[in-house]
Parts: C-alpha cells; structure tokens; sequence
C-alpha cells in the first residue's frame, strides 16, 4: 500500500514536469509566431499560468494512475506470455540484432546534426533509433536459423544429413502430451524410438489433472493418477522435458474443461495434440487442430490378417450374441468366433471371415475349420 502511494506521487510529479513542458512548448510557439507583444504578458502572469499548467496535469495524472495502474499489469502479463513462447537462441538473437541496430541509429543520426529547424532533428533522431532498433530484433529473430547455418560446428557431420535434419527439426510443430497418453505409458517406448519430433509439450493443467486423478477416493482412479505421475517422472528425468507453465496464458484462464484447453493451446502454439482419448480426436476435427492418436497408431502397426487365413486360437468367453465365443491375439486384438461356444476352455482352428476396422480398434470374425 505504501509503495503504491509513494509510485501514485512519482507519477504525479511527473504529471506537473509535462505540465509545466506543455507551457514551456505554448511559449516556444507564440514567440515563434511573434504574437507575445500584443498578449503583453508579464513575468508574474507566466509564472501563474505555468504553476496552474503544473498543477492540472499532475491532478490528471493522479486522477489516471489507477486505470494506467492497471493497463501497465496487463501489458506486462501479456509481453510474460509472450515471451514464454520465445526459446533462449531467439532472445538472445533479438538481444544481439536491437544492439546492432541502435549503433546503425547511432552513426545514421549523426547526419542530423546540421538541420537548423529546432526539435526536427531530435525528432529524427528518436524515429531512427525506434525504426532500426525494431528492423534489428526482427531481422536478427527471423534469419537466426541461417546464421546458425552459417557458423562452424565442432561435431562434422554429412553436409546434407545436417542440414535435413536440421530443417527438418526447426519445421517440426510441438507435440503437446494429454493426461491419458501419459497414464497409458506407451508414449516413453515411442520417444525412445525417435519417431516424435519437434519440442514436447507437458502443460501445467495436465499436471493438476493428474494430481487430482492420484489423490482421488477410487482405488482405480488412484492407482492410473500414480502410474501417470511415475510416466511424467520418467519422461522428465530421460529427455529433460520441463512442465509447460500456462498460468500467464490470457486465452486459457477462463476456460474450465481440459480438453478444451489442450485444443485452444494447440491452436495457440501451433502444435498436435497427443492422446488416446476418442472423443478428443472428434472435437479436435471441429476445431481444426491435428491430434497423434497412440491407439490409431498401434492399430496400424498390428498384423494384416485377411478373410480365408487360418488360425489357432484359445477360446476364452462366451460372445454377446448366441452361439459366439471370444478369443484374443497376442496384441489384444478381440477374435469373434461363431459357432465355438461348444470349444470354449479349448485351442482350436479357425477360419477368418471378415475383419471390421473402426477408428476404436480393430475386430476380427471367424468360424470353426470344417464349419
């Protein structure tokens, strides 16, 4: 409260400072104009009228300090959020382009020394410094990658290897993980395997869900939220990925569903979804936004089997419909065997009929050999 009273009066007085800059400049123009002989003001009278233009500026100052209060926090919470999206080679790219830039401002404005006409040189010499000190972090932040390109490595490589897998690296959008890829686990055998490419992506809130999943009252939910956490811990301590902080993000503070939040950050970074969670996969074709489906991509990988193979298989259940028993592939794959209910508890032959691909997995139809 004190620091905010002792800043309400800094910005006070520097109110009445541009106050009594604003008479100062009324005074520079109506000499300029050479009007001051017929006003025929006195010392005493300036020195009213520049208290007067004190005083009311630095009251509108007073007066404004709240709301700029206010503004200046979400500016600063803003250019946060901003720059959590941009990695340490391009901070310090635009570092190293604005410095460059203000010493090109700095020779350019030397040319200004010699115009005559009074403020146009400080006028030119403050838009120079902005302009180029802008071109110098926005060059040195867009081509920083062909720079990089540019400099001698230690480690030698085959020139045309690095430089696919450089721009293949630097093309690659983040891979944003979702709670139930990393409960499912399977998502730290994938990335051992090299196949993810680009940044991966853990946000915060994903992290609060899983919280609240190991601390929950169900036994199931408990033990799938500690399994999650244990995942997190492993992938962390193996590739160094650190939790994405999403707390600054404007856009993400009022919306309440996970779900949607993983969406609307995708949109925002520009990245792809990852996640077993079906659902996801259909409102993230509304919105636009490309999900990686570790299920779908298991799906793929299973073995091709066609109508007419034969097969040895383990009954294990009964159907659901009459007559049906159940078995199962190595892979989990559910096998519907017609007419086997009788074979149930015994390995048998079977002959494949139909095989029924659905985005939720894959179902295959047999019957006995000889049936």
């Amino acid at each position: 409260m004190v620091l905010k009273r002792i800043l309400r009066g800094i910005f006070t007085l520097l109110g009445a400072v541009v106050g009594y800059g604003v008479f100062l400049l009324g005074r520079f123009f109506i000499g300029l104009l050479n009007i001051d002989s017929s006003l025929s003001i006195t010392k005493t009278e300036q020195t009213g009228i520049a208290v007067c233009c004190a005083i009311i500026s630095g009251f509108i100052f007073f007066r404004l300090m709240p709301t700029l209060g206010k503004q200046s926090r979400k500016m600063a919470k803003g250019i946060e959020s901003d720059l959590q999206g941009v990695s340490t080679n391009e901070l310090v790219a635009g570092t190293a382009g604005l410095i460059v830039g203000l010493v090109i401002a700095f020779l350019i404005s030397n040319i200004y020394t010699g115009i005559s006409v009074p403020y146009l040189a400080t006028a030119l010499t403050i838009a120079t410094y902005v302009v180029m000190g802008y071109l110098g972090v926005i060059v040195a932040s867009k081509r920083f990658p062909d720079f990089g390109n540019i400099l001698p490595s230690g480690k030698k490589e085959d020139g045309a290897f690095s430089k696919g897998r450089q721009k293949k690296n630097s093309d690659a959008s983040p891979k944003i993980l979702d709670t139930s890829v990393i409960i499912d686990g399977r998502i730290s055998d994938i990335m051992k395997t090299g196949f993810i490419e680009g940044s991966i992506v853990i946000p915060e809130f994903v992290l609060v869900e899983l919280r609240h999943i190991a601390d929950s009252s169900d036994a199931l939910k408990r033990n799938r939220g500690r399994r999650g956490l244990d995942i997190l811990n492993k992938i962390q301590s193996e590739y160094g990925i650190e939790i994405y902080n999403t707390v600054s993000e404007k856009a993400l503070e009022e919306i309440p569903e996970v779900d949607v939040k993983l969406l609307k950050l995708a949109q925002i970074m520009n990245g792809k979804v990852v996640t077993n969670d079906f659902n996801l996969n259909k409102v993230a074709a509304i919105k636009g936004v490309e999900v990686l489906n570790i299920n779908e991509l298991a799906n793929t990988l299973k073995p091709v089997v066609l109508p007419g193979e034969e097969m040895q298989l383990f009954l294990v259940k009964e159907g659901k419909e009459h007559n049906q028993a159940v078995a199962y592939l190595d892979d989990g794959t559910m096998i519907v065997v017609e007419e086997g209910r009788k074979y149930i508890g015994q390995t048998i032959t079977v002959l494949v009929t139909s095989v029924l691909q659905t985005s939720a997995g894959r179902m295959i139809f047999a019957k006995p050999k000889g049936k």
